[in-house]
């Protein structure tokens, strides 16, 4: 087909009924004769007129402009002409409504909860959380928030980003056209703001509830006078002709056990936990079944490549397995199987074999693995396909030391990564002793026992290169780790390396997001934690920021998890962790 000239004059403007014309639906040129004469069987949409979404036009006035389209000639340059929809999707858009409501997760009437100030500071995006219930804050709430909102901590921008919204709120609402107050009575929609999963409603509390409370507890205290409106407003409901569910939702639990003592109903807030349950909690690895060689041997693939032996599955077990998830099968009188979920695809599955980094030759700085789960762990850490690393365990597990082990033969050994930054939060287990003299890697090495304590086992691990010898690795070893805080994490961007983030489990999620999203190219990331050991307030292990980031990074090809269940410390730690 040979190509059009080009353009030698402009273009001329195209004025509204070539607009309608465009917008119509072309004839076939086959049946264009035989559409001219009969009535045309679609309607398209008109989008000259904003207004309108279909327009019905007349039989002869739509085949005039069909037959006038095709005998035109071919205008020389155009702008570009809008794109019309086919018939079908025009007719389906035009029978379609504008917009489908979304089916509420409750069949009754939608409940009314009333927040304390202490989940608005714990979560500031607490008020689109409630999906199509309403939210009613009481003006003794605003006025906590007012008087937290100064300073840097993370409560203080939490009050500050719940008042922001607050405002976009009342200024993106219906006003009165008296005074321009808001109308407190209608409520304010929660939608407004661009949260779409929030369907219900905010209302202010604009009056005061005459409610007499037990003589014992203090009118003035400002969770009393949120019992207060609880009750007026439980009140209030029982007598209108459309009642509903009035709910109380706080962290604080002591204002929760009033509340009950008072026969209101109080509940925590839960959106900002992972898990109910932190047994539930993704450990890494699957035991496979006793038959798992009859159920999927038939159908089962093996090759060999780099030294690994890989297993292409398919069967039962695939649904239930992550990508670089553990499985092991021991039986007794053969050999056993520790292998890692490579590949999904489909209805099949790949397994590879591991590296035993239980056998002296393949000690990673001295360090070899005691137990199966540590030969995990050392697998995780030494591949360089794993991004994002975490590990979880009872005290004594080996987590640190073994990171550590790992980052060194990396860093010094194989020259993967440039350097290791180690960092911590600076939550002390006990009273605080106050301020550290120093500069910043200064403050933090009280905060680093740990780690002090770790390398010292792996510079006792060379004893074939005298004391000098040792004296000058642990030199080296030092000026490749980098002690860092956590206060001026932001804005960072981590290139070639080794980040290892010990007691992770005392981190918000959002914190755990602000350090993970400090990496860039050719970085690896490491979080340790036991989750029985959280120091934080506010923080359990259903809510942590470990948790969080072991949910939401399980499957990812470039991440791994592993959970840690035998202490290899002493038999002291060991037995005080059981009985203790």
């Amino acid at each position: 087909m040979p190509l059009p000239k080009p353009p030698s004059r402009k273009g001329d403007l195209l004025q509204s009924a070539d607009y309608e014309a465009q917008a119509a639906p072309k004839a076939d040129k086959r049946t264009t004769r035989a559409r001219a004469d009969d009535t045309p069987a679609q309607t398209a949409l008109d989008l000259h007129d904003v207004g309108t979404a279909v327009a019905a036009r007349a039989p002869a006035q739509q085949a005039a402009q069909h037959a006038a389209l095709l005998s035109a000639p071919l205008p020389v340059a155009r702008p570009p002409t809008p794109v019309a929809l086919p018939p079908v999707v025009a007719t389906a858009a035009a029978a379609a409504p504008a917009a489908r409501p979304r089916k509420p997760r409750s069949t009754g009437p939608a409940k009314l909860f009333v927040l304390d100030t202490n989940v608005l500071m714990h979560d500031p995006m607490s008020l689109f959380r409630f999906e199509e219930h309403d939210v009613f804050l009481p003006m003794i709430t605003l006025e906590e928030l007012d008087g937290h909102k100064k300073g840097m901590s993370e409560v203080a921008r939490n009050a500050r980003q719940v008042s922001r919204d607050l405002d976009a709120l009342a200024t993106s609402s219906s006003f009165t056209a008296k005074n321009g107050a808001i109308d407190t009575a209608a409520g304010i929609e929660l939608s407004k703001t661009g949260h779409r999963e929030a369907g219900g409603k905010l209302y202010f509390q604009t009056m005061l509830l005459d409610v007499k409370l037990p003589a014992g507890l203090p009118q003035g205290k400002a969770d009393n006078q949120i019992l207060g409106v609880v009750q007026g407003l439980r009140e209030q409901q029982e007598k209108s002709a459309t009642p509903r569910d009035v709910v109380l939702v706080s962290k604080d639990i002591n204002m929760r056990v009033k509340a009950r003592a008072l026969g209101l109903p109080a509940e925590d807030y839960t959106n900002d936990k992972t898990l109910e349950d932190g047994d539930l909690l993704y450990t890494g690895v699957l035991p496979l079944p006793a038959d798992f060689w009859e159920r999927h041997g038939k159908t089962m693939e093996s090759w060999q490549q780099g030294g690994h032996t890989f297993y292409r599955i398919s069967g039962p077990l695939v649904p239930a397995l992550l990508i670089n998830q553990f499985v092991y099968l021991e039986t007794p009188g053969a050999a056993p199987l520790y292998a890692r979920v490579a590949e999904i695809t489909g209805k099949s599955a790949v397994l590879k074999t591991l590296r035993d980094y239980t056998h002296g030759k393949n000690a990673v700085w001295g360090v070899t693995a005691r137990n199966r789960e540590q030969n995990f762990a050392l697998n995780l850490l030494m591949d360089p396909d794993c991004d994002f690393i975490t590990l979880t365990g009872t005290a004594g597990s080996g987590k640190t030391l073994m990171t550590l082990a790992a980052g060194l033969s990396q860093v010094l050994d194989e020259r993967r990564y440039t350097e290791i930054i180690v960092t911590r939060v600076t939550v002390p287990v006990g009273d605080d002793i106050g301020f550290l003299p120093g500069n910043e890697e200064e403050k933090m090495s009280p905060w680093m026992g740990a780690l002090d304590d770790n390398l010292e086992v792996l510079a006792r691990s060379d004893s074939s290169a005298g004391e000098w010898g040792r004296a000058a690795t642990n030199d080296l070893v030092r000026s490749k780790i980098k002690i860092k805080s956590l206060n001026f994490m932001r804005g960072r961007t981590f290139l070639n390396k080794y980040v290892l983030i010990d007691e992770a489990q005392n981190l918000t999620p959002k914190q755990m997001k602000t350090l993970i999203t400090r990496a860039g190219p050719g970085t690896k990331i490491v979080c340790l934690g036991n989750l029985a050991q959280i120091d934080t307030p506010y923080l359990t292990e259903g809510s942590s920021g470990l948790t969080y980031a072991v949910d939401r990074f399980k499957g990812w090809p470039h991440g791994g998890h592993l959970m840690l269940a035998r202490g290899e410390r002493s038999r002291l730690a060991d037995f005080a962790s059981e009985v203790l």
